[in-house]
């Protein structure tokens, strides 16, 4: 015998569209399968039980039933056992919502079943700036969201204009394929370490290569994710948004001259994979200019910032922006960002009251399930609230600039 309560009750406001004729032939239908599902016999509803049962499903007020005094037998009857179904469905959704509220989504989800021994072989976590005094953890250079997103994401910074544009076909690199870029520029520094400590013993080392040639296993571990078909197909799609996704800054200091510099996530890419199985083989991925020659430069310490591992199990797009931020501006101290200046770093599509209810729900989250190394909190502000990112005493044990000079 069916549960009254999963009778999927139609919402308040989608009944209050319907006409008349719809709202009486709902209810009619509604009291028929409230019959089967209760085991009684069904007695179809008149006129008057018609619009006493449409007052009540409008404003969910017992009165409304005129019951009060009637006999509690035939049609009295069945309307009192409908409406208390009605009501019971109302607070069935009261109470989930209360429990959502209660107990929040983690922030974190739980690593691959092998990841304890996968992160052995996983190098530092480094991110990588654009230029000197631009840095990609300034913005976001991809989207929030998993979906595919089509058009231009515009920040206005203090002395330039950084515009991320992505392929007509493919649209914008999302958060998550950015994991891609992180794995190639933590294989470049870590490649450049050792070519400086051999470098250093007289060795004669060749500068690395700027072909990169990772497994997709490897992309997979690196970012802490389960192996899969579903996983290889994602990783051949997040490298079609890579190369179709460019940077450009336009510097403005100054005021007298204007420069422009276009640059690519990621270079040019090739995929090997099986016809069979669709899984990938091989990968290769030229590193862009850019990120080679702001790596592979002669100066002994690039401020290249790291990454908490546990970065990469952050489920919410929002959650990756504000870390990335706070690990750039807080470091190991405290910073400060108007809700307004994050949903302008975001990029966001969203409305700002919007983006401030999703902000407001992460923070929420973050207070049963810290985020990695940083405490959140909003504060409110003269021009409105105020996200406070605080580093946590411990500290990591990576180091927060790449060291290249020889011990």
């Amino acid at each position: 015998m069916a549960n009254p309560s999963n009778l999927n009750f139609m919402p308040r406001e989608q009944f209050a569209a319907l006409s008349l004729h719809e709202k009486n032939d709902y209810l009619q239908g509604l009291a028929e399968r409230f019959a089967a599902s209760t085991g009684r016999e069904h007695e179809p509803l008149d006129k008057d039980a018609l619009s006493r049962l449409r007052r009540y499903y409008s404003r969910r007020k017992f009165a409304d039933l005129e019951l009060e005094g009637k006999p509690d037998t035939g049609l009295n009857a069945s309307l009192r056992r409908l409406s208390n179904a009605i009501r019971n469905a109302d607070l069935n959704q009261d109470i989930e919502a209360v429990l959502m509220q209660e107990m929040p989504q983690r922030v974190l989800r739980e690593p691959p079943t092998d990841d304890a021994q996968l992160m052995f072989f996983v190098p530092t976590i480094y991110d990588a700036p654009i230029k000197d005094d631009v840095n990609l953890m300034d913005v976001a250079p991809f989207t929030l969201g998993k979906n595919v997103r089509q058009g231009v994401i515009t920040y206005e910074m203090k002395d330039c204009l950084i515009t991320i544009e992505g392929g007509a076909e493919v649209g914008l690199a999302t958060v998550f394929d950015y994991d891609i870029f992180l794995n190639m520029v933590s294989y470049l520094a870590e490649e450049v370490r050792r070519y400086r400590i051999d470098d250093a013993k007289g060795l004669r080392p060749s500068l690395p290569p700027k072909m990169y040639r990772p497994t997709a296993a490897h992309l997979l571990k690196f970012s802490r994710r389960a192996s899969g078909g579903r996983q290889y197909q994602e990783i051949e799609a997040a490298l079609r948004r890579l190369s179709k996704t460019s940077i450009t800054i336009t510097n403005l200091a100054g005021g007298k001259r204007r420069q422009v510099d276009t640059r690519p996530l990621i270079g040019e890419h090739t995929i090997i994979s099986s016809t069979n199985t669709g899984k990938v083989d091989q990968i290769e991925i030229r590193i862009p200019d850019w990120v080679y020659s702001s790596v592979v430069r002669s100066d002994k310490a690039l401020p290249l910032l790291t990454l908490h591992p546990d970065y990469f199990l952050i489920t919410s797009g929002l959650g990756r922006f504000i870390y990335r931020l706070a690990r750039k501006a807080a470091g190991k101290d405290e910073a400060r960002y108007s809700v307004a200046e994050l949903h302008k770093r975001s990029g966001s599509s969203r409305e700002p009251r919007k983006f401030l209810f999703d902000l407001k729900e992460f923070v929420t989250r973050t207070q049963t399930f810290p985020m990695p190394d940083f405490d959140l909190a909003l504060e409110q502000g003269k021009g409105g609230p105020i996200l406070l990112m605080k580093r946590r005493p411990a500290m990591p044990t990576t180091p927060e600039v790449i060291q290249l000079a020889a011990n």
